[in-house]
């Protein structure tokens, strides 16, 4: 320990035991750094928001998103009571809470980011985004997506469109999904819209028993990703679900031909951000 040889860690030191001590969920190792911090009177009012920002996310990752909370209300806030919060410790706030399902407090907190006039970058709509999807509101997410560029300025990139899509199919909306997708293409954004994209459309196709859109989007998925085996066995599934035996055949000589053998069994795309 550097402590015990009389040295003093600095910030680079704390924030990488900070990092991890989340990863390998070692709270004990992170509440020793955090003790240090506190004592040593770092991070504890708001002069070093990298430090606090690792704080919230080791707590985050270690399942405490309360204690990364108190973190971030103690810590975002000077000895004169000004607010030091950043785009970055407020993302580290969405992620804390995104990591332990608490979709609607990621909601919550980035409009309260919003409201104290912070202006989010593409990592926090990501965040906001992704627990849209997951808690299945859709009125947010789609708001939340046009703020992007109406009122920031942000381009949406491929994970943003995908929590779109992924949001659509968690809430039933296979065609809207579909139909979004499609109009992305036709507006010049087709890049945007990744495998994975596709992957989730046709995963809810499954879902339903769609196979007109179903086919129609592993089509298009395994245009930008032609040895996308999960596509593959995605549509596979597809077929049997609705008893189209003939067409597994088919698809199964397709993946040999190709050198994609692979058993084909149930499976799915997993599209979380968390």
């Amino acid at each position: 320990m550097q402590q015990a040889s009389g040295l003093r860690p600095d910030e680079l030191t704390l924030s990488c035991v900070l990092r991890i001590s989340g990863e390998a969920a070692a709270v004990e190792i992170g509440r020793q750094a955090h003790g240090y911090l506190i004592r040593s009177s770092r991070g504890g009012t708001g002069r070093d928001v990298v430090l606090l920002s690792c704080l919230v996310e080791m707590y985050g990752r270690c399942g405490l998103a309360g204690k990364a909370r108190l973190v971030f209300e103690t810590g975002g806030s000077s000895r004169e009571g000004r607010r030091g919060r950043d785009v970055v410790l407020w993302t580290s706030m969405l992620n804390a809470y995104g990591r332990n399902g608490q979709f609607d407090d990621v909601i919550k907190a980035f409009e309260e980011m919003l409201a104290e006039r912070t202006e989010p970058d593409g990592l926090a709509f990501l965040a906001v985004l992704s627990a849209c999807s997951r808690s299945g509101n859709v009125k947010k997410g789609l708001e939340f997506l046009g703020l992007m560029g109406r009122s920031y300025g942000l381009v949406p990139g491929p994970e943003h469109y995908g929590c779109i899509v992924d949001m659509l199919c968690r809430a039933g909306e296979v065609e809207k999904a579909w139909k979004f997708a499609n109009e992305m293409v036709v507006a010049g954004n087709g890049k945007r819209i990744g495998a994975s994209s596709w992957g989730a459309i046709l995963s809810a196709c499954r879902d339903t028993g769609n196979v007109e859109i179903g086919v129609t989007t592993a089509r298009k998925g395994l245009e930008l990703d032609p040895c996308n085996v999960g596509l593959l066995m995605e549509l596979s599934n597809l077929y049997a679900k609705v008893g189209m035996w003939d067409e597994i055949g088919v698809l199964r000589e397709e993946m040999r031909e190709r050198g994609l053998e692979k058993d084909v069994g149930n499976s799915r795309l997993e599209t979380s951000n968390y």
